[in-house]
């Protein structure tokens, strides 16, 4: 079938509205570790997709995933040896405190999970996130993600912060949280919880100043919130640095969200949390889902999990980019369009800027077309579209790097 004629299906059963990549959509067939084919049989690097966070079709975690489910698959509400040795591994990955966990099927539903906790457990309404966010799409989540307009409009129980810069002070920028406290309190609300992705993908990636993330945290405990860490972009090992990305920050979270890569691309999802809160929960709220935490999900997820330490992924997300980083600083020499790279391990940001330092999503949006042609798969991000965004799965090798970095540097030669 030709692609005209699967897009025009497409528009016809999705809607013409349902988002696409590239001016030319790209028909996939077939996966295997950090590369995928069209259906022409041509090859792609794919440098942008997490959710394949060990590799397209790892044979582990396909064989775990089809071993389980050519044994059993039932809710949770049956005792399963499955989901109990995948939770021990998983908590295990974590600090202490944060002991349970509770298991759902997208970051959306541990997003809304995490907020109802929050909410329950506080007796508070309020939600402080960045002005510039993304943390789910139902109607609750949707209107406090800020990087987007909903119909819903923005919750009034929202209040919004900067993310600053490195070059800014902590204690400075931090003053953001007291307004956002205050505000609420002239509302006659007090914060149920501060929510903050760990690496700040949305935003762009920008390298906040030490001391701000643990400086925001304690703002909000002391007016009675909680800390909502967002893993699901920089979680498991990504970083290279971590595990999680709030390990970077002398900041425990009360609240982990956790989404898409768990399952290497099996639906799996969770909050892991602070023993007390999710009893606490408990006691006030049942909370049931059906298809989050099955056994195969659970298979698969732990199979991912041994795959991380096995393979040593989160070493080669170090060295990888390390190496990545430095060709991008090299590339930022030759061509004046790059900024400087954002971004730790295997998820770095490259902003683009016109001749006065201004962001340029045209160019950037040009680059993420002209590297499709050149066989490498790549997005954007950042309040301006104008963030090049690399989160490539994980067993991405020098060589890989070493590809994307030439075919960046062939893109922008033709683009000049």
């Amino acid at each position: 079938m030709s692609d005209d004629t699967l897009l025009e299906r497409r528009h016809r059963l999705l809607g013409a509205g349902a988002p696409l990549f590239y001016d030319r959509p790209l028909h996939l067939v077939r996966g295997e570790g950090v590369r995928v084919w069209d259906s022409d049989g041509r090859v792609y690097l794919d440098a942008y997709n997490n959710v394949p966070h060990v590799g397209h079709c790892h044979p582990h975690v396909v064989g775990a995933l089809a071993a389980q489910a050519g044994r059993l698959n039932l809710s949770t509400r049956y005792l399963d040896e499955t989901i109990l040795d995948y939770a021990e591994a998983l908590t295990a990955t974590f600090d202490e405190s944060l002991s349970r966990v509770a298991l759902t099927c997208s970051g959306t539903e541990a997003s809304e999970l995490a907020l109802r906790m929050a909410r329950a457990c506080t007796g508070n309404e309020g939600v402080i996130v960045t002005d510039f966010c993304y943390h789910g799409n139902s109607a609750v989540i949707a209107s406090l993600s800020t990087a987007y307009e909903v119909p819903e409009g923005r919750d009034p129980r929202v209040r919004t912060v900067h993310v600053p810069e490195a070059d800014a002070d902590a204690a400075e920028a931090a003053a953001g949280v007291e307004a956002a406290v205050a505000s609420l309190a002239e509302a006659g609300m007090r914060p149920a919880a501060i929510f903050f992705d760990t690496i700040f993908a949305t935003e762009g990636m920008p390298q906040v100043p030490p001391g701000y993330v643990e400086r925001a945290v304690a703002l909000t405990r002391e007016a009675g919130g909680l800390y909502i860490a967002d893993e699901v972009q920089p979680g498991l090992g990504r970083t290279g640095d971590a595990m999680w990305g709030h390990r970077l920050y002398d900041a425990v979270p009360d609240l982990v969200t956790l989404g898409k890569p768990l399952g290497n691309g099996h639906p799996l999802a969770g909050v892991v949390s602070r023993a007390d809160l999710i009893d606490e929960f408990a006691g006030k709220a049942m909370y049931f889902n059906t298809f989050g935490g099955n056994p195969v999900s659970c298979a698969a997820g732990h199979a991912v999990l041994e795959v991380i330490a096995q393979e040593r992924l989160m070493e080669n997300a170090r060295r990888v980019g390390a190496r990545l980083r430095e060709g991008l600083f090299a590339l930022g020499n030759r061509h004046a369009a790059i900024g400087a790279p954002r971004g730790r391990g295997l998820f770095m940001g490259v902003p683009f800027l016109d001749e006065g330092g201004v962001p340029a999503p045209a160019v950037t949006g040009a680059a993420v077309n002209g590297m499709r042609e050149r066989g490498v798969l790549i997005s954007r991000t950042g309040r301006h579209d104008h963030v090049l965004k690399i989160r490539p799965p994980m067993p991405f090798s020098a060589a890989d790097a070493d590809q994307l970095l030439a075919a960046l540097d062939e893109t922008l030669d033709s683009l000049a």
